[in-house]
């Protein structure tokens, strides 16, 4: 029998809200917050730094609907149980929710999930806690350190450099990675090497190998140049090789551990080209729960923001049972794995692995989306391949001497194939050396010498950045946490500090600009140090072990006296920003033009202003040819923002597309073939009517919403709380004018008072963020 009252659950979102509320029935009543109810304002700092940092925390003037109806809700409630995520943003949720409802001690729990399915959250709801405060300490002290970074240092950029940018306390030192990774590939002198294989041939029987040059009088060197790769080959020209030693040995490769936050995001950079943004993103919805079919809504992973390598001995055990079950006793070690987690860690959930080791992705496919099913086969793999045996391979080194050098050739053949029968990690550095298979040889055996290879290198710059080794940096320097580093890497793009260029990122003029002077300035903010230092600092706030008052009174001292000298020393300087010098020239004066930022973002224009005073739109040219015309395809945006494709001569053909142009040509008809816009791989097609090969446009995937019937449309607008309008669909232009008029006298109605208030807000503006 359901009670009278039903107890109250609020978490964060409608999905995780459905999923826990089918766990639960008709007792309790969950409802979802959507995040942060109340926070610090966004046009003023928010904090009091002349009264010990109080901070100043606002209910979200968006969600005041929402607030009164959880607050008429645990009103009603027996008990209100907080059931955000658990780390410590959503411990502070919690906390921010108890003190804007106003929730008694008495009827106020704490409840955390490290997975969402029936068993771990019914045992949740019996076993509640406090909230933590230590932790909701921790997240106040990062909100506040990134306030008051962010709305100082902002102001600063804005006078000095250019309107609109901002600083944050870890996106600058993000940044700073990335900027001097650019300068040591610029200072970077590249050294001459040289590589000699020679292809060696049986004398008795068939059979032939490559080796590699390996040394002299058994000692490993270099050729450095062409003359010492050239005498080599003189010594060794017509003469027979012997094979002077083969070693055999049996090599064990052991699995990858189970993923964290940054090795996934890592992996599913590498892997399935997903930005570490869209990583999260999906990897919460496959948290929260998706429906599938004869489970009802099952949350499929845990918990996904950690830095902890622990796995549960209920995990442990159901993957031994699996392993065994579908592979057989030989894929499993006979005991489970445990791997140690580093010494930094937080160690506060367990490792990212499916819920249910049995709802393995072929089973789950129908049920999730392209996306999530490629995420989810990725965390299920990685999970099962950690607790399988070791695969185990059979290697060979054989070495070949003659004229004194020695020449070396690998072998490695698979025996058993282990946990590589489910899952093999990705590499950054794909150009891992290729072993061939050698011949049956014995040891003084000669062989002949059929082909030579000399090849000139050059030693390579350090790589740039892709979003997955800036990932694996911050991490390895202690620079931001699991719940940080997707909205960092983010964050940096956005405001144009970084691009990315071929899955690169490179630092702009901008972000070097900026960089150089947090470095002259601001050294202890932009330290890689001293930020690993700041996330110590926190997560001994987290453990109780240090005030979160002190770490703001420590930090800000040092910051304030550098504003101070920064203001100081910069009080008649404008730093300018190197122009980006284009190969567009200006057709009225012939020079080259740079890129400019204005109001509505960058463009074109003429380096001789105000001589010359040309300015025009960016453009960009797209492969492929326009199938009206012939001429060339440009990618332009649309008034809200969308980009659509036209061809260069514009009016005069008049041809535009939202299916992206491709430099593949039709093989039937020779025209440029389209592709659909959107992410991931797209298949092209071709869009000509006369070809055979033609793909109708109801058959290239996208959706289109039937459009509304007269009547259809008047219900809509009376539900909404419009009375209907006759014609509506095809009103005159009197009939709209005559609203618009009306409108505005109704406007004109309004006290002067309340007309200039609102006049004040809306001109508001924010002078900088956080990151």
């Amino acid at each position: 029998m359901a009670k009278q009252t039903p107890d109250l659950v609020i978490v964060e979102s409608p999905s995780k809200a459905k999923t826990i509320g089918k766990y639960l029935g008709p007792d309790f009543q969950v409802k979802a917050c959507m995040g942060h109810l109340r926070d610090l304002p966004k046009s003023t700092m928010g904090v009091d730094l002349e009264h010990d940092f109080a901070p100043e925390y606002i209910p979200m003037k968006e969600k005041a609907d929402l607030i009164k109806e959880l607050k008429k809700a645990a009103d009603k409630a027996g008990t209100v149980y907080l059931a955000t995520d658990p780390d410590r943003e959503g411990e502070a949720i919690s906390w921010h929710i108890k003190e804007l409802l106003g929730l008694p001690e008495s009827k106020t729990r704490r409840v955390t999930f490290n997975e969402i399915t029936k068993g771990v959250v019914t045992k949740a709801i019996r076993q509640p806690r406090d909230i933590d405060l230590d932790l909701v300490d921790a997240q106040q002290a990062r909100r506040i350190l990134d306030r008051i970074v962010g709305y100082q240092l902002s102001p600063l950029l804005w006078r000095k450099i250019r309107r609109g940018l901002s600083a944050g306390r870890v996106q600058s030192v993000a940044t700073r990675l990335v900027v001097e990774r650019e300068n040591e590939i610029r200072a970077f002198v590249p050294e001459e090497y040289w590589s000699l294989d020679v292809t060696l041939e049986c004398l008795e029987k068939p059979g032939r190998f490559e080796a590699h040059y390996h040394g002299e009088n058994g000692k490993k060197t270099t050729l450095a140049n062409k003359a010492q790769t050239m005498a080599v080959l003189n010594d060794v020209q017509g003469k027979l090789f012997t094979v002077r030693e083969i070693k055999t040995a049996e090599k064990h490769r052991s699995p990858a551990p189970p993923f964290i936050t940054s090795t996934l995001q890592q992996e599913a950079s590498r892997k399935l080209n997903m930005t570490p943004k869209r990583t999260m993103a999906l990897a919460q919805q496959l948290y929260e729960g998706v429906d599938i079919t004869g489970h009802g809504t099952v949350g499929l992973i845990t918990y996904m923001r950690t830095d902890s390598l622990r796995l549960s001995e209920e995990a442990l055990s159901a993957a031994k049972d699996f392993i065994v079950e579908r592979y057989g006793k030989d894929y499993h070690p006979g005991t489970p794995r445990r791997f140690k987690t580093k010494g930094a860690a937080q160690d506060a959930h367990e490792a990212i692995r499916p819920s249910d080791v049995h709802l393995d992705p072929e089973t789950l496919q129908g049920d999730l989306t392209r996306d999530q099913y490629r995420l989810y086969r990725l965390i299920w793999s990685r999970f099962v391949a950690s607790q399988m045996s070791n695969a185990v391979y059979d290697t060979a080194t054989i070495d070949t001497d003659c004229g004194g050098h020695s020449f070396r050739s690998n072998h490695q053949s698979l025996r058993f194939s282990g946990f590589l029968a489910v899952y093999e990690e990705g590499r950054d550095d794909e150009s891992e050396e290729k072993l061939d298979a050698l011949p049956e040889l014995r040891e003084g055996e000669q062989v002949r010498h059929a082909e030579s290879k000399p090849e000139q290198h050059f030693t390579q710059p350090p790589a740039r950045y892709t979003e997955a080794t800036l990932v694996k940096a911050m991490e390895e320097k202690g620079v931001g946490r699991p719940s940080t580093y997707a909205s960092i890497v983010s964050t940096i793009q956005d405001r144009e500090y970084v691009i990315k260029k071929d899955k690169k990122l490179e630092p702009t003029p901008l972000g070097e600009v900026v960089t150089q002077l947090m470095l002259e300035r601001f050294n202890d903010v932009i330290d890689v140090e001293f930020t690993a230092g700041m996330e110590n600092k926190l997560d001994e706030v987290e453990a109780g072990k240090l005030p979160y008052k002190q770490v703001l009174r420590d930090f800000y001292a040092g910051f304030h006296k550098e504003m101070e000298q920064a203001e100081e020393a910069l009080k008649d300087t404008r730093i300018k920003v190197p122009e980006e010098v284009t190969d567009e020239v200006c057709e009225l004066c012939g020079r080259n033009m740079v890129v400019k930022f204005g109001r509505f973002g960058k463009f074109l224009a003429c380096p001789g202003y105000p001589e010359c005073k040309n300015a025009k739109p960016i453009v960009e040219h797209m492969p492929g040819r326009c199938p009206k015309c012939g001429g060339g395809m440009l990618k332009r945006k649309s008034k809200r923002g969308f980009a659509y494709y036209a061809c260069e001569t514009g009016a005069s053909c008049g041809f535009m597309t939202w299916d992206v142009p491709t430099d593949q040509d039709c093989p039937a008809c020779g025209q440029t073939m389209f592709k659909r816009s959107g992410k991931g791989r797209m298949k092209p097609f071709c869009i000509n009517e006369k070809c055979e090969n033609f793909l109708p446009e109801d058959k290239r995937g996208y959706y289109k919403k039937p459009a509304a019937t007269p009547q259809e449309a008047a219900a809509q607008e009376q539900e909404a709380g419009a009375a209907p309008v006759e014609g509506v669909l095809d009103a005159p232009k009197e009939q709209k004018t005559a609203k618009k008029s009306t409108r505005k006298s109704a406007a004109a109605k309004k006290p002067a008072a309340k007309r200039a208030a609102g006049s004040k807000k809306t001109t508001r503006k924010k002078a900088g963020g956080e990151a």
